[in-house]
């Protein structure tokens, strides 16, 4: 088969979508199958087939894009300036896809509401269309509108409810959609009407050899002497509840001082969660350490493992601590309780609650042997559940079912 991965967001990037994008080009290529990479470029400069060296620059088509959608045949789009960038940007890809051509392959699988309601718009109708949602676009703008009141933006605004419509329209787009976990799919079809027999659960994979590689490589970062460390790779961004762990070490440190927190990744977050823990006396405490390329091996030198965000699917880095035989703390958000069984394979805390998170790894600190037990145990349950073989073998079922049927269901 040829097949494009497509997504709205920006490749290469450090993210999930593009780890999970890169797994299935690499096993699927290694199967004999086609696999070319669409999606935005690192700059937002343009929309580019990554892997050919395609592109298209965005500024080329805005004239024409300003010509069709002047505020007297697009009134909405003049009158909200989130609505107007996002669908601006929406046609721009689908000008984009449409000049690239997509006769030649035999299935697109998009990985977002934006890039499945585009291709869906451009693709030859005898093309199927996998709507894959790694998450939900509406859910976590709606958040975002609430925690700042400052925007002006609720349930009666323009924003809001495109975005509810958009997250619907895109997982219709397809011809079958899937989901992280059965959390968004229940999300999907009760707050978003997407019909049960359109979606599924579909269960991620990690490739663990090159996990392994990666991590044997080690680690120029040495781990201090007489204090155990507690590691949050993630990108610096308010839904990432970076701020729920910094607060919770604030309340920690009252209690011990035998431990270290390494905060590994960048964001837009970056000097705002700098200032809370300086705030809280913790800048000896909490060290902010950037983007890195040897998370698999700073893993294998840390304790504990903190995925305190407020709202997530399924995360690869919780995958990688699970293999990695960590402690793993995550919060109630999304599918993280689909990943981690509390009090056997890692423990739960309720969503936005650094004081169960403080009082949660100040029991794991100081019981070496349960916390060393529930590491063993999540390392044992993710090394069965997070095959990549498996994953791919679920994926080209899927692929199968979208090519041979036409009515998109799931029986």
């Amino acid at each position: 088969m040829k097949i494009l991965l497509a997504t709205y967001w920006l490749i290469p990037h450090v993210g999930g979508v593009w780890k999970f994008m890169t797994q299935i080009k690499e096993r699927l290529e290694a199967m004999g199958h086609e696999v070319d990479l669409l999606g935005n470029s690192p700059d937002y400069s343009r929309f580019h087939i990554w892997n050919r060296g395609m592109e298209l620059p965005k500024a080329g088509l805005q004239p024409l894009l300003a010509a069709k959608l002047d505020a007297e045949h697009a009134p909405l789009l003049h009158g909200d300036p989130l609505i107007d960038f996002y669908e601006r940007d929406r046609y721009l890809m689908e000008l984009s896809a449409a000049y690239f051509g997509l006769e030649s392959y035999d299935l697109i699988h998009t990985q977002d509401i934006f890039s499945a309601r585009a291709l869906s718009r451009v693709k030859p109708a005898h093309i199927p269309l996998i709507a894959h949602l790694h998450g939900s676009v509406a859910t976590e703008l709606r958040n975002h509108f609430r925690s700042n009141p400052q925007l002006n933006i609720n349930e009666d605004s323009p924003a809001w409810k495109y975005f509810e419509s958009i997250e619907h329209y895109g997982a219709m787009s397809g011809n079958l959609t899937i989901t992280a976990n059965h959390a968004q799919r229940n999300m999907l079809i009760r707050e978003f009407g997407v019909p049960a027999s359109r979606v599924a659960a579909f269960q991620y994979g990690l490739d663990m050899d090159q996990f392994w590689r990666k991590a044997g490589e080690g680690t120029s970062l040495r781990r201090p002497s007489g204090k155990k460390v507690i590691i949050f790779p993630a990108r610096l961004a308010a839904v990432k509840g970076i701020n729920v762990l910094i607060s919770a070490l604030g309340l920690l440190k009252c209690k011990r001082r035998d431990w270290v927190c390494w905060i590994v990744g960048d964001g837009e977050q970056r000097t705002e969660l700098e200032n809370q823990a300086a705030g809280l006396q913790l800048q000896e405490d909490v060290l902010f350490l950037g983007e890195r390329s040897d998370v698999p091996a700073l893993l294998l030198n840390s304790d504990i493992f903190v995925h305190s965000c407020i709202q997530d699917n399924q995360p690869f880095s919780v995958m990688e601590a699970q293999i990695a035989g960590l402690a793993v703390c995550v919060s109630s958000a999304g599918g993280l309780p689909e990943m981690v069984e509390h009090g056997r394979t890692g423990l739960i805390s309720p969503v936005n609650n650094p004081l169960v998170l403080s009082e949660q790894l100040n029991i794991l600190l100081e019981n070496e042997v349960s916390r060393k037990e529930l590491g063993r145990n999540a390392q044992a349950w993710g090394s069965v559940h997070w095959s990549l073989d498996a994953m791919i073998s679920r994926l080209l079922s899927i692929y199968n079912l979208a090519l041979y049927n036409p009515i998109g269901r799931y029986e």
